[in-house]
């Protein structure tokens, strides 16, 4: 592929990148149609329901796109699903080459629709920026091939790794900087997950807060708002739970049936979910809890907990990625710690990271790694 092919399928991932806060449960994708070495026409997924890449790139183009090459970071689909194939639209617009940055890796897709762009003629090409186009979409592929979404574990902690005060006293650890720096996190994710030991000590809200303009959607937009999930045992959610009377839906998972106090959390609002057990104990056994928001279409999800969950999360193998904002102070030792993870008693025991990211957020630090078993 020349140079030429590469600043293309670049600008086709700076599209796909603009429905980063919009897309869900749907992928991010860019197409761009050049013809003669022109742009003739481009486009992105905006939200699900709405024209795929492909077809608004081509509705720009109208004629023009008779004969050019069409840039695609996912291979265009060939089922019918809320709109109809993009195959189709690129055969019927008469576009001479494909070149698609990866394979969908849904299974519906999988290689059928560049199959049939090549039994319509079409040239077809792949794999050009195809970890950059990953990338973008890393919940939505591992849902696709794993059934499992994407989870990144959020953490604040002073420079000694604490959390919390002995009190329980946590605001405000992180600058206004790192907390805005969060909310674009939460605004990407497709689920929110905390545990009931939080929810009981901050009474967190779980939402973005985001104007619309701060993500790079029109003014008065709506903000889609991520489901909020709380990880509660035994059901010990108060339905005075502020998160309850936000916009957006609230899963409360549990492993109890308790009739009175589910009554009581649904007539507020709330779903209320009775999960499998872990073999260890009495808790929500967290693989079979995300293998149930996979299903519902949950491609990332943003863990806001305490170390508790963190931990239980992180030793199940469940965590992709960490993200760890260091303030610049000190705690002390009687603080709380950032994970819970019991067995631990050797070196060899050590838990391994790959830091993949180091920047600073105002006057903190922002640390993105992930578990080296995951890499």
């Amino acid at each position: 592929m020349t140079d030429e092919g590469h600043v293309f399928m670049a600008r086709a991932l700076r599209l796909a990148e603009r429905g980063r806060y919009t897309t869900d449960p749907n992928p991010r994708v860019g197409c761009v149609l050049v013809r003669d070495g022109t742009v003739v026409g481009e486009g992105w997924h905006q939200r699900a329901g709405g024209p795929h890449a492909e077809r608004v790139a081509l509705a720009e183009a109208g004629g023009r796109a008779r004969g050019a090459v069409a840039f695609v970071t996912l291979e265009p689909c060939a089922h019918h699903g809320r709109t109809p194939p993009c195959a189709d639209a690129l055969i019927a617009a008469g576009v001479a080459r494909v070149v698609a940055a990866m394979v969908d890796p849904n299974p519906r897709v999988a290689g059928r629709g560049l199959k049939r762009l090549r039994e319509a003629g079409i040239a077809v090409e792949g794999g050009l920026l195809e970890a950059q186009a990953a990338a973008l979409n890393p919940g939505f592929i591992k849902r696709q091939r794993e059934g499992l979404p994407f989870c990144r574990v959020k953490l604040a902690a002073s420079l000694d790794g604490r959390t919390a005060m002995a009190s329980g006293e946590s605001r405000w650890i992180t600058s206004e900087a790192a907390r805005a720096d969060v909310q674009r996190l939460r605004a990407g994710a497709s689920a929110i997950v905390t545990g009931s030991g939080t929810l009981l000590a901050d009474d967190p809200s779980l939402n973005v807060r985001l104007a619309p303009e701060a993500l790079g959607l029109a003014p008065g937009e709506a903000v889609r708002q991520p489901l909020r999930v709380v990880v509660d045992s035994q059901l010990r959610t108060p339905p005075t739970a502020g998160l309850l009377d936000l916009p957006g839906v609230t899963l409360i998972a549990c492993t109890v049936e308790e009739p009175a106090r589910r009554a009581a959390l649904e007539a507020a609002g709330a779903e209320v979910l009775v999960c499998p057990t872990r073999r260890e104990g009495p808790r929500v056994d967290l693989h079979a809890l995300f293998g149930e928001l996979a299903r519902r279409e949950v491609n990332e999800v943003l863990i806001e907990a305490g170390p508790t969950l963190a931990g239980a999360a992180l030793q199940a193998g469940l965590v992709d990625e960490l993200i760890l904002y260091l303030a610049p102070h000190l705690m002390g030792d009687a603080a709380r710690g950032l994970f819970r993870l019991p067995g631990l008693e050797r070196m060899a025991d050590r838990v391994a990271l790959e830091i993949l990211d180091v920047r600073r957020i105002g006057p903190d630090l922002r640390l993105t790694a992930r578990p080296s078993s995951r890499g």
